[in-house]
């Protein structure tokens, strides 16, 4: 029995309802300029530490990507994205979340590994 393409239609409509757009967009913008806050806010902590220009510019991307690595590692990122969707992509954290994840993923259907690298028999 094949399915019509209309009935392929309504089969995807009741299975992914569409999404509240503007909440959606709302939402994308308030968690990624929270993201972005947080980075400026770090910006003035390390300035008033009096790290120079050159060591601030690498501390907070550092800062942020270690932050995230360690938010996915404890399963609160992916919480946090689930709600903010494009307003964790787009910033550095984005990309923390994307290396962390399938290491993750990677760990978790082996068991015994320690780090990244396979156990031996």
């Amino acid at each position: 029995m094949s399915t019509t393409g209309k009935e392929y239609d309504e089969m995807t409509k009741k299975a992914s309802p569409p999404s509240p757009k503007v909440m959606d967009i709302v939402k994308a913008f308030l968690i990624g300029g929270l993201i972005c806050l947080i980075g400026q806010a770090l910006n003035a902590l390390y300035t008033m530490a009096g790290l120079s220009e050159k060591e601030v510019k690498a501390a907070v991307p550092i800062t942020l990507i270690v932050l995230t690595a360690i938010l996915t590692g404890i399963g609160v990122f992916d919480k946090i994205a689930k709600h903010a969707g494009a307003g964790t992509v787009v910033p550095i954290t984005g990309f923390a979340n994307s290396i962390v994840s399938p290491a993750m993923e990677f760990q978790s259907d082996e068991r015994d590994i320690i780090g990244l690298s396979r156990k031996a028999p």
